[in-house]
């Protein structure tokens, strides 16, 4: 997003966004390329990093599990304007809660020597059972 490589489709909120190429390849038209947002998400993602670290696990196997970003409270200020009048200033916070994982290492599963013995219910071991008596 900060190199303007690849932008970010606006799917909701879009009243007024440009039109631009990359957005393209989401199937869209409208697209932006926030890049104050993207430096606090890449903020974060630095700072879930190093917790990582410090906990002990892979840096290199860790990805990204779970992301939620929820509404804050609004914070009020105001601004004043021409002929005594004041209006809000009013900002909109948000929280965002990323979890990180580490990948599973598969491991293949070991072959048993010994067939399995299928399952048979125990209606059918007593027609088994009958047929032999019959026999």
């Amino acid at each position: 997003v900060k190199d303007k490589k690849e932008c970010v489709p606006f799917r909701r909120f879009n009243g007024g966004v440009g039109r631009c190429a990359q957005a393209k390849q989401w199937g869209m038209t409208q697209g932006r390329w926030p890049e104050k947002s993207a430096e606090f998400l890449l903020q974060l993602l630095r700072n879930a990093e190093s917790n990582a670290d410090i906990k002990g696990l892979d840096v290199d196997r860790l990805f990204v599990e779970h992301i939620q970003i929820n509404r804050a409270p609004c914070l009020r200020r105001r601004t004043y304007r021409a002929h005594g009048r004041i209006n809000p200033y009013m900002s909109s916070p948000c929280h965002i809660e990323v979890i990180l994982a580490e990948k599973q290492k598969f491991v293949a599963k070991v072959p048993k020597d010994e067939a399995e013995k299928k399952k048979v219910s125990k209606k059918k071991l007593a027609r088994q059972k009958e047929k032999l008596m019959h026999e």
